[in-house]
């Protein structure tokens, strides 16, 4: 096998690797996507319940926005310090605090009776979110070695990713409607009580870090580079990205990952190596998923703004239409692994970028007609089908080629590049249909200018996702820039 095969999983691994799972195998494989699933339900549930958690708890309607950002803030800022010490110190044992302080968590959160224990708990599920899933990632990738049984697992893994997603709105909403919005926390604790027994019977401890000592100010640069980013963004969407705080956080954490960069260059004990970070694969990888999932969060904003808007669609139904497309993320997920061993992971994350950008480009023809949730339908499908293989061939990509000792840090890049990238879909998006809207209220009906305001939105998300798919076939997809990962770093 050449080294960039080795790399990609362009083809079966060799004959004396093991072709089947182990029934231990298959045990720690559903504990850990049992847990993906929860954590990504866990993602999009509180969506369609915010207006009913504001009216029971007295929200303001500025101070509801954090809710979502005080989740949001840690679960990006913290994964990668996080997925580096379960590196150092044992990622089960990081798995096992993560889901137990999620647990804790949520029934904290179901039980709130004022807006600050709501928020609290939130933050606290963001930290837990952050601890386990990098943990719960990298000990999937290190159950299975690096060819057909790895990228079958991560193909499960990325179809529950998907599905976890469409399958919390439509949770949320009907818990709200048929219960009350406390189960949409409630509902976590019981999960997670099953994954914590099942994690105990069938995962072994995973620890490969030896008595390497954690780089203090690079986690410290680090995370609170990220924290000011994501805060710099969600402010951003709340408040317009005319308010100057905006740029005073982003350009924060431009200086603070800059000396993050510094440091690890000089460090004896890197919490990130830059030899790392230099690699084709992880870099570009990412983007690709970074692409791949901040364009599919705004399309969903976009799509749920149109059918509440123009169509007048109530909150549970919007939650329906587009959750049941989530189920074509799934069986892209479960039939991905057979495409990357044909073609590799680094052509199908290309194509795939493809795919999402012809799906989403048919909202071009949405209207204030009964036709425009059919439309909202055939464009999902599409495109949610074509975000399954990119959510499969980003993770294969990004943690190939890379030693078990290091799968903390890969999982931990890719689980930030993926909530860094629901963090930022929504606000740039949305300032894109926002500006449309607004020039066109002048001279438009109101519903004719939200319209415009929405296609001007699928426009760029349509036009993102082919520039990012043409970046990645051009560094990561030719065969002579990705082998040279395979010597020790991208040059």
């Amino acid at each position: 096998m050449s080294d960039l095969e080795e790399m990609t999983g362009t083809r079966a691994a060799p004959a004396a690797a093991p072709q089947r799972m182990t029934g231990q195998q298959k045990l720690a494989l559903a504990v850990l996507l049992g847990a993906q699933f929860m954590l990504a339900a866990d993602f999009s549930i509180l969506t369609v319940s915010l207006p009913v958690i504001g009216d029971s708890l007295g929200f303001s309607l500025d101070s509801l926005q954090w809710i979502t950002t005080g989740f949001a803030l840690p679960a990006a800022g913290f994964t990668l310090l996080f997925g580096r010490i379960g590196d150092l110190f044992g990622r089960r044992r990081m798995f096992l605090l993560g889901i137990v302080l999620l647990a804790a968590a949520s029934l904290v959160g179901g039980l709130a009776q004022s807006s600050t224990m709501l928020v609290a708990a939130r933050v606290a599920q963001g930290v837990a979110t952050a601890i386990s899933v990098p943990s719960a990632l990298s000990l999937l990738t290190t159950t299975f070695p690096e060819g057909p049984l790895r990228q079958r697992a991560l193909g499960l893994n990325g179809a529950l990713l998907g599905g976890g997603f469409s399958a919390g709105a439509l949770l949320g909403g009907a818990l709200t409607e048929l219960f009350s919005w406390r189960w949409s926390f409630l509902i976590n604790v019981p999960v997670a009580l099953l994954v914590l027994v099942g994690t105990l019977a069938v995962i072994p401890e995973n620890r490969t870090g030896g008595h390497t000592k954690l780089d203090v100010p690079g986690a410290v640069t680090v995370s609170a580079g990220l924290l000011a980013l994501v805060f710099g963004i969600t402010t951003a969407g709340h408040q317009g990205w005319g308010e100057p705080g905006v740029y005073i956080w982003l350009a924060a954490a431009v200086v603070l990952l800059v000396a993050f960069w510094f440091i690890e260059l000089k460090s004896p004990n890197p919490l990130a190596p830059v030899r790392v970070l230099k690699r084709r694969t992880v870099r570009w990888g990412n983007f690709g998923g970074f692409a791949s999932i901040a364009m599919a969060t705004a399309i969903s904003f976009t799509t749920t703004l149109y059918m509440q808007k123009v169509l007048g669609f109530s909150a549970f139904t919007t939650g329906v239409v587009i959750g049941l497309p989530g189920v074509l993320t799934i069986i892209g997920g479960t039939i991905a692994p057979k495409l990357l061993a044909r073609i590799g992971a680094p052509a199908v994350l290309a194509l795939s970028l493809v795919v999402q950008s012809v799906g989403y480009a048919v909202l071009l023809w949405l209207n204030d007609g009964n036709s425009g949730a059919v439309l909202v339908l055939v464009a999902l499908a599409v495109g949610f089908f074509g975000h399954a293989y990119s959510l499969v061939s980003y993770m294969v990509t990004a943690t190939s080629g890379l030693p078990d000792e290091e799968q903390g840090l890969a999982t931990g890049l890719t689980t930030m590049s993926m909530q860094i990238a629901i963090t930022l879909g929504i606000p740039v998006v949305s300032a894109v249909i926002a500006a449309r809207t607004s020039a066109l209220e002048k001279t438009r009906s109101a519903t004719d200018a939200v319209l415009g305001g929405l296609h001007a939105g699928v426009i760029v998300n349509a036009l993102f996702l082919l520039a990012s798919a043409l970046i990645v076939w051009l560094f990561l997809g030719r065969g002579r820039a990705a082998g040279a990962d395979t010597k020790g770093g991208a040059r």
